[in-house]
């Protein structure tokens, strides 16, 4: 993100502008905000007997994510209340969908999905959303950036948060508003992200419209940008089956394989086992970023690339840095082991992502590994500040160059969503009403008061000696869920029912 100089327009513009034809919210009601006194009780209580500074963490965030909430300023076209990056005075695509991430946790208290709705009922009738929109008084919702400009847009990811918040809340019913939306957005991308004298027919972006500000990466072709086309696609396609559309469905999935095939065709380099951006004539753009992360989340690579993907990540001398994951390959004559920003720092969004997209190939053991590590440096500042960064030094315990303070912000995605995720092990799907529980710890862990669509479950584990050893479960459910204990070695199915059950699984 960077400050910019904005657009000014007049309350005569702004009457004449009418934006989000595709989207069916068209006024704000009024709604009070759930404050942080009020709500800690209801949020969800991670157990976890050896880190007790972690949790400090856990709910150090939470008190600045509700201090954070916020209302549409009077004349404001926005329709909804939202939650606030904190950064300066405008909602940010790139903050905002990595903000639901973790506070999807919270679906009960606050519906953050809502937080969207600001950014579709200011769409452009051609389709455009701007990556940047400002917040107050009689500029409020009017664009920083013209479309034409190449920081236009954000990563294309709405339908990826919007499906993720599903997964927890159990509420599909906004998928018939926002369909028509991201239709038309992503009519927009293809028109205007395609660079039409280019041979390769992928998507460009640069620095800031990918969110990583001062990139060194160049090319007509990137490779995130392109992957998280299909990432889109395949999104909108779940969103499409879920809501009854199987033929607009089967049209997104095979646009996203399409895509999908290009990119393995043109961009893969097998000696290095990386994907490389392309310039106009095919030929790799060699700046290793941590860009090439989101293939694994769209599922772009074969097992066997996906392999040399994941070597790549976990390697130390290239982004499995003190702080993982690093932005910039510490090889690159660019890096800085301070940050620079998008220069080496660790940030949330694309460690977020990359944990997501190796746990997607099967690297359970190591997105756990790799999650502690980021929780373990991101405390050790934490100890030092007492607060969380934007932004963390690759190989040193402090915040990145330039970092801001406070930031809750997407840096909360690390101590609340990683924490319930892959510390403690859990994936809820609360579209099955059900729970995935990989038991890979020793110590007393669990959670409770966790909210799964419409059923509230606490759920631990009691200590043992080795992960081969029984596990005693204590379990409690409102209404009946099914948990599934995933070991190294195999699962088990526990069906539960409403009140307490105490059982022991064995993972031999």
């Amino acid at each position: 993100m960077m400050i910019c100089i904005p657009i000014h327009f007049s309350v005569a513009q702004i009457a004449e502008n009418n934006r989000g034809e595709y989207f069916s919210k068209k006024k704000y009601i009024p709604e009070a905000l759930p404050t942080w006194k009020e709500s800690r009780a209801r949020l969800p209580r991670p157990i976890l007997e050896g880190k007790p500074g972690w949790m400090e963490m856990y709910w150090k965030c939470w008190e600045l994510a509700f201090d954070h909430l916020r209302r549409p300023q009077p004349g404001s076209p926005f329709v909804s209340n939202y939650v606030d990056e904190a950064f300066n005075d405008n909602i940010f695509q790139w903050d905002t969908i990595f903000m639901v991430m973790f506070w999807r946790y919270a679906h009960h208290i606050f519906p953050a999905a809502q937080s969207f709705d600001n950014f579709y009922c200011r769409q452009h009738d051609d389709g455009f959303i701007c990556r940047e929109i400002w917040e107050t008084g009689e500029k409020a919702g009017e664009d920083h950036h013209l479309k034409t400009s190449p920081e236009a847009i954000n990563p294309p990811l709405f339908s990826w948060a919007e499906v993720e918040y599903y997964r927890v809340s159990g509420d599909k019913h906004r998928f018939e508003m926002v369909l028509p939306v991201l239709e038309k957005y992503i009519e927009w991308l293809e028109t205007n992200r395609v660079k039409a004298s280019a041979q390769h027919g992928l998507y460009w972006q640069n620095g800031l419209g990918s969110g990583m500000d001062n990139t060194p990466q160049t090319g007509s072709a990137w490779i995130e940008m392109s992957a998280q086309m299909v990432i889109q696609y395949n999104d909108l396609a779940f969103m499409a089956e879920e809501i009854g559309q199987p033929g607009k469905a089967q049209l997104f999935r095979e646009r996203a394989k399409s895509i999908s095939e290009k990119i393995n065709q043109l961009m893969w380099d097998e000696p290095a086992g990386f994907y490389w951006n392309l310039d106009d004539d095919n030929n790799f753009q060699k700046c290793q970023t941590i860009g090439f992360s989101w293939t694994l989340l769209a599922g772009i690579p074969s097992v066997k690339q996906a392999k040399r993907l994941a070597e790549n990540l976990m390697n130390p001398d290239l982004f499995y840095r003190r702080i993982p994951f690093a932005s910039l390959s510490a090889t690159s004559p660019d890096y800085n082991p301070h940050g620079g920003y998008w220069l080496g720092s660790s940030w949330a969004p694309t460690t977020y992502q990359a944990i997501k997209g190796l746990e997607k190939y099967g690297y359970k053991e190591f997105t756990a590994q790799a999650s502690e590590k980021y929780l373990a440096g991101m405390f050790e500042v934490f100890q030092k500040t007492g607060t969380v960064w934007e932004n963390y030094a690759p190989d040193i315990s402090e915040p990145g160059d330039n970092s801001r303070k406070d930031f809750v912000g997407w840096s909360a995605c690390g101590p609340i969503a990683l924490l319930i995720e892959n510390v403690i092990g859990l994936r809820p799907d609360a579209i099955h009403d059900q729970i995935i529980w990989h038991l890979h710890r020793t110590d007393r862990h669990g959670i409770e008061n966790l909210v799964i669509g419409k059923a509230t479950l606490s759920l631990l584990c009691e200590k043992r000696q080795t992960v081969q050893d029984p596990a005693v479960l204590n379990l409690i459910t409102d209404r009946p869920f099914r948990l599934i204990v995933v070991f190294p070695n195999g699962t088990e199915t526990i069906d539960l029912k409403p009140g307490e059950t105490r059982v022991t699984v064995n993972p031999i």
